[in-house]
């Protein structure tokens, strides 16, 4: 049995493997089943006791030094290969992109700027908030009571309490509106106020007119004369920029919100004939956002005197004015990530909307 020869024909065979496939057959013919090593294993239960024990060991040193031999001619080679791999996929992205590969707006982003450019020019500012709020700004301070509907588990996404704080504030749940933005808003600014806040907001629910997530706009406005006239002419001058008809028809039916008093619906003019939907002059209508002054209540915890300080607020659904506007059927295909969706109903890059508004 002479190892030195046989390690110096296996170590020829290693540095001669120049990829992993030939590396792989080197350690089958060294110590795979029926390898050079693995058989001169096989010989030593027929060997004399101290023959046995002296060729064993020596045996033993022998396989310990070809497989590290092999695991280090393996890593080489594998670093090798990433090598040639990188150099090869290597990608240039200098090129011009392909025609077809053009992106889109999506149209929630598109709405989003429509709106950013509407209401700025009424002189209102952007507000922005967290969507993972607590319990109090997301119903406490917009009155909405212990027991109330939307407090609900089937209704609200509750999370687990923060353990670092106590109250209202450990309790965190998936803003259920935008409406909480304005209560954060108003804790750091005084009155006049002009402000509308857009975003995610999240609620348990889901079929074609309802997602789990959804985008809201609001609105809200504090001032010491401020009355139900402002809040119906801000909106109808919005609704007939955002659909760009100048006379379209607008009314406003009384209804009920926790945080404002009174409170109204807000319909747009439409016609449903032969089964369609086209928004202006018809016989019919259709609710197209919610919208009131805001109740003494919130006004008080806006840390304001509700006897010398009032205001009107609005609010609606982003994918639902998306929708009526640029005819989208369907809300769930929004979030579905179709790209021959987006290609239908996707705005070029460039058509951005007109600051004539």
């Amino acid at each position: 049995m002479n190892t030195a020869e046989i390690k110096k024909e296996i170590t020829g065979l290693i540095d001669a493997a120049n990829d992993l496939a030939s590396l792989e057959e080197v350690r089958i013919t060294a110590l795979g089943k029926k390898g050079k090593i693995t058989g001169l294993m096989k010989t030593l239960g027929g060997m004399e006791p101290d023959a046995r024990k002296a060729a064993g060991q020596e045996l033993n040193v022998l396989k310990t030094e070809i497989s590290g031999l092999i695991e280090t001619q393996g890593k080489m080679l594998k670093r090798q290969e990433l090598d040639q791999r990188l150099e090869n996929e290597k990608l240039d992205v200098t090129l011009s992109p392909r025609p077809e590969a053009q992106g889109k707006i999506h149209p929630i982003s598109q709405t989003m700027e429509e709106l950013i450019t509407i209401f700025g020019d009424m002189g209102f500012s952007l507000a922005e908030g967290p969507d993972i709020e607590d319990d109090y700004h997301n119903f406490t301070a917009l009155n909405f009571p212990p027991g109330h509907p939307a407090r609900e588990m089937h209704d609200t996404f509750y999370l687990p309490d923060d353990p670092e704080e106590t109250g209202e504030a450990a309790k965190k749940v998936l803003r259920t509106h935008t409406s909480s933005v304005q209560i954060r808003a108003m804790e750091h600014q005084k009155p006049p106020v002009k402000m509308i806040c857009m975003g995610r907001t999240y609620r348990s629910d889901y079929d074609i007119t309802h997602t789990p997530m959804f985008h809201q706009c609001e609105g809200l406005m504090i001032d010491k004369n401020t009355h139900m006239g402002h809040l119906k002419g801000c909106l109808m001058d919005f609704v007939r920029k955002y659909f760009e008809i100048d006379d379209l028809p607008v009314q406003f039916r009384p209804s009920f919100f926790p945080f404002t008093e009174p409170s109204a619906e807000m319909d747009i003019g439409c016609s449903r004939k032969d089964g369609g939907l086209k928004i202006g002059s018809g016989d019919s209508w259709l609710e197209i956002l919610g919208c009131g002054m805001v109740h003494p209540n919130v006004i008080k915890n806006f840390g304001l005197d509700p006897d010398e300080y009032q205001g009107f607020a609005f609010g609606m659904g982003i994918e639902r004015i998306a929708m009526l506007k640029y005819g989208i059927p369907d809300l769930r295909t929004f979030f579905e990530g179709d790209t021959r969706w987006l290609d239908h109903y996707g705005f070029d890059p460039l058509d951005r909307p007109n600051r004539a508004y």
